[in-house]
């Protein structure tokens, strides 16, 4: 065969269409698609693996100067939770909150790297400055409270209806569910609104923690890199996952108290009455010292080290093996 002909049989050769299944899974390998899942995954299993301590916290934060229930030390306050309610007390919430975290994470890491290709990156791969990576963390940040705060003021509900504080009256045997609580708050706490109660101190609080979070994690990630790799061990992801979780938690953690408080401010029996975010700080301190924005840090800081540990590692596990599904996986560190 001349090669003429044999140009003209190469010319004419067309590739069979790909099939449905290689279509999808080239959509799904997408690093905004595959960052978007594996967020979700990350946050379902970082979130049951301390979701006592994470009730633990809200019990904490929602106690004013008054309240002595919960007044104990971590070991006893569980203990007392095991006692009262059993095992389900222990991750009363957890199913609301895992609803919550699964598209609360998936927003937040697939926003994340949204931003960071579609908005900050100058060019496809470029290395982005601390700075830059603070901005986007905190934008992703602000996107995922937006989509799931309902969610998360309910968990809040959830988790501390069948707590033992002596007045908040008779409680019933059964108690109310996620969306029996949705209705009775959208019916009788005014309505849409009810459901975004305590937002603004929520978003100025996550905004900064999601931000520091992604931004301290890269710096130990790539600290903890060894010289020549690419990729730190799994033990290190997890250590820079502890490390950034802590950093990011400790620094923004009074706006954490007050995102608790507002979402209760109209409960029945919890002595709340805040007007404003400044007056919640005035009487907070007033009444209860500094201290009281930081009530319930320490079950908190227990809960983020095995919690961010857990959600970056299963995050970028689930990430690798979904971009491992395209021929030619593109590289990205986040």
């Amino acid at each position: 065969m001349s090669a003429r002909q044999n140009n003209t049989v190469q010319a004419g050769f067309r590739p069979p269409e790909p099939t449905k299944m290689e279509k999808f899974c080239d959509w799904l390998s997408e690093p905004v698609v595959a960052a978007f899942w594996a967020g979700g995954v990350a946050g379902a299993v970082s979130r049951t693996v301390v979701s006592p301590l994470e009730r633990l916290k809200i019990l904490f934060q929602i106690q004013n100067a008054g309240r002595e229930e919960y007044k104990l030390g971590v070991g006893k306050a569980l203990r007392k939770m095991w006692m009262e309610e059993g095992f389900a007390g222990l991750m009363r919430g957890n199913g609301t909150n895992c609803i919550r975290i699964v598209p609360y994470s998936a927003v937040q890491f697939g926003s994340y790297n949204f931003y960071k290709r579609n908005v900050f990156e100058e060019y496809p791969g470029q290395e982005l400055t601390s700075g830059k990576r603070l901005i986007c963390g905190g934008c992703a940040g602000i996107s995922s409270v937006v989509f799931t705060y309902p969610l998360d003021i309910v968990r809040t509900r959830l988790s501390i209806q069948t707590a033992s504080f002596t007045d908040l009256g008779n409680r019933p045997n059964k108690m109310p569910g996620m969306w029996e609580t949705l209705g009775k708050m959208y019916k009788t706490e005014g309505g849409f609104v009810a459901l975004y109660r305590g937002i603004v101190p929520t978003v100025a609080g996550v905004a900064p923690y999601v931000g520091l979070n992604f931004m301290t994690y890269d710096f130990v990630r790539k600290s903890l890199t060894p010289e020549g790799d690419k990729n730190p061990s799994s033990i290190r992801k997890l250590a820079a996952g502890a490390i950034s979780g802590a950093v990011a938690q400790t620094c923004t953690y009074p706006f954490d108290v007050l995102r608790r408080r507002f979402q209760i401010n109209t409960m029945s029996g919890m002595g709340y009455q805040y007007k404003s975010i400044g007056d919640a700080l005035r009487v907070i301190v007033k009444e209860e010292g500094v201290r009281g924005l930081y009530k319930g840090i320490v079950p908190n800081l227990l809960k983020v080290v095995p919690s961010m540990a857990a959600s970056w590692l299963s995050y970028e596990m689930t990430r690798d093996f979904i971009l491992g599904l395209r021929p030619n996986p593109e590289e990205d560190s986040l």
